[in-house]
């Protein structure tokens, strides 16, 4: 199970990669649970989203505001129900054209071969700042 799911999650990003959205949404229950932590009052990709069609909001604004020059999940492990990534990114806040780097942790909850909760822990003061200007 723990091969399966981390090979569920790697294919997320692989979608995420292509720009397939639909891939992602695929992927996941209807009724995701999906959360950059953090306020979206400092960045409007941070704060929680429930469903399907939230999530496609979530990366519609992802889009919007964020240019990416570096995204690398590197390191997987998965335990029971969840799979546990770390990586990092590398981009521009379109807003201002200020640099975000930082390291991230992304944790997946899987049932039934499809993702139901998503959190990414990131460093949100970089985010704020950048968007601020």
């Amino acid at each position: 199970m723990s091969n399966a799911n981390i090979a569920h999650v790697q294919s997320r990003y692989a979608a995420f990669g292509r720009g397939d959205v639909a891939a992602i949404i695929a992927g996941a229950s209807a009724d995701i649970d999906w959360e950059a932590v953090g306020r979206q009052s400092d960045f409007p990709a941070l704060g929680p989203r429930k469903g399907a069609e939230q999530v496609r909001e979530f990366f519609k604004v992802v889009s919007e505001n964020e240019d990416f020059s570096d995204f690398s999940p590197r390191e997987f492990y998965a335990v029971d129900d969840k799979v546990f990534v770390l990586g990092s990114y590398r981009l521009k806040v379109k807003k201002t054209g200020k640099p975000v780097a930082s390291e991230w942790v992304h944790v997946f909850t899987l049932k039934d071969g499809k993702v139901t909760r998503f959190r990414e822990h990131t460093d949100t003061a970089q985010f704020a700042e950048a968007y601020r200007g």
